[in-house]
């Protein structure tokens, strides 16, 4: 018995957790589902026929709030038989069998490695009323040569690279998605080209250290020559890339950023901590006076960059001396916005059994302190825009509170979040649309512009949005079952029919 009616497919729900390769990871787990017969279901579903947790196991809380998930969905599993789930994504990698022995209602476990052969994987749980568990130690199949769905009609994640050979202590990513791979640039530039097609005008460029792409082809120069060719294709307004790491950044990726006009000028650039020490114990080869060098020599080439950063506070053996020198750092380096971290104890890492782990109290309190110095420097930056013109372009999502105040909301091209007045273009403005507008008011996060819109310029994007058009990218299913009814055979025509 299945919980879809006789003859209709099968209903899938995607819950993500982590980072932007996770989101995208999402994307192409979507894209899989859809092309192996499944239906997504609409978002007040409360019991899809298939619900695919894909997850994150950098922070701590990570097993408990999914296996908190998992247990919510027993009760609603036990009242509708047929019902499968899934958990795939860093924490499948390393959880592995366990997450069956915690919670034995999971029907599949697929790790990093492995996305595509979840189709498969859902069939031969389903045919063998049993668990299935598959994960890989390297990669089968490079992700994005699979079917996507994409979630924007008006950006797009396009990975470059999948993989770490970074060794930093506190992280537990190269265990889990292996040593970093690369990607033809051909291969790159055909999907940023499919996307741009589609209508998509903003692709982020992703690896887990962007600026080392190219190593296992032996070029330094590689991800440089991959901006300029981004620069190349007509259609595309936006290129943005995360994460870069300091110790592989080079002086001819800011000549790229500066010289190629849809670069946008905004760079986020993991700092982590502002003392040597700390970087020393964090095996991060870099350390802050060559941090500093290259933010200087970023804003020297463009002065308008918007830089933003990770920071971690309370690491092991960490000090007050060595906490002042983070701030001391955030002070200089002048970020428009920083994701800020209390230090997480990761099973597996080496950082796990270090000396010096610090009480709770303590870090709450550095941490707390942080938050304070970077909010302060975000608004003092922030505010030196007002009265400037931005050019947002209009997004869905990004402004909370945007039904309540009548505003719209979008990403500056250096990538703060604005709020705007759509004025007399209210009902006009769509999702994809390019707006410019002047700021009114600043705050420690994003900008509000409550004049009236300088202009509006309607896109391709914002067609396909106002449509409910989303781009997909197609991938090779090699021998994936498909699920649910089979799709109908088209009448016979006369000649050619129209497509």
């Amino acid at each position: 018995m299945t919980t879809a009616a006789a003859g209709s497919p099968r209903t899938y729900q995607v819950r993500t957790y982590g980072c932007q390769m996770n989101v995208h990871d999402s994307e192409r787990i979507s894209g899989l589902l859809e092309q192996a017969g499944y239906v997504r279901a609409a978002e007040a579903d409360e019991q899809p026929d298939v619900v695919v947790f894909n997850t994150c196991a950098v922070r701590e809380n990570a097993d408990n709030r999914l296996y908190g998930n998992l247990g919510h969905l027993r009760p609603v599993k036990d009242k509708h038989p047929g019902m499968q789930i899934a958990v795939g994504g860093c924490l499948a990698q390393k959880d592995r069998g366990d997450i069956v022995r915690k919670a034995p209602w999971v029907d599949v476990v697929f790790g990093t490695h492995n996305i595509g052969s979840l189709p498969v994987l859902l069939e031969r749980a389903r045919h063998n009323t049993a668990a299935e568990v598959e994960i890989l130690e390297s990669l089968d199949v490079f992700p994005s040569t699979l079917p996507t769905r994409r979630e924007s009609t008006y950006a797009g994640w396009v990975s470059i690279s999948v993989g770490c050979n970074n060794t930093c202590t506190f992280c537990i990513v190269p265990s889990l998605r292996g040593k970093e791979k690369d990607r033809r640039p051909g291969d790159i530039l055909s999907e940023v080209r499919a996307l741009v097609d589609e209508g998509v005008l903003e692709v982020t460029l992703l690896g887990q250290n962007v600026n080392s792409y190219g190593v296992e082809f032996g070029d330094r120069y590689a991800f440089g020559k991959l901006l300029r060719a981004c620069g190349d294709i007509e259609g595309l307004e936006r290129v943005r890339f995360t994460s870069p790491h300091p110790k592989d950044f080079t002086d001819d990726v800011i000549a790229a950023m500066a010289e190629t006009p849809n670069v946008c000028h905004s760079l986020h650039m993991p700092l982590q901590s502002g003392s040597d020490e700390v970087l020393r114990a964090m095996r991060r080869s870099y350390r802050s006076e060559k941090y500093l060098g290259i933010i200087e020599k970023v804003r020297a080439a463009m002065p308008d960059a918007a830089i933003t950063t990770d920071i971690i506070v309370g690491f092991p053996g960490e000090t007050d001396a060595d906490f002042e020198k983070t701030l001391d750092v955030v002070r200089e380096a002048r970020f428009s916005s920083a994701f800020t971290f209390q230090y997480s104890k990761r099973p597996g890492t080496p950082a796990a059994t270090m000396d010096g782990q610090l009480p709770k109290q303590v870090v709450q309190e550095r941490y707390e302190r942080l938050i304070a110095t970077v909010e302060e420097i975000t608004w003092a930056e922030n505010r030196k825009l007002v009265g400037e013109t931005v050019e947002v372009l209009v997004a869905v999502g990004e402004g909370r509170k945007d039904e309540r105040t009548g505003r719209l909301s979008g990403r500056a091209r250096d990538g703060r979040l604005v709020h705007f007045d759509a004025g007399s273009l209210a009902g006009q403005i769509r999702p994809g649309d390019i707006v410019h507008t002047t700021v009114t008011y600043a705050a420690p996060h994003h900008l509000n512009a409550d004049g009236e819109p300088l202009s509006h310029r309607r896109t391709r994007a914002g067609d396909a949005a106002e449509a409910g058009r989303a781009p997909r990218t197609p991938g090779v299913l090699l021998g994936l079952p498909t699920i649910g009814a089979p799709a109908a055979v088209p009448a016979p025509t006369g000649g050619c029919a129209a497509r």
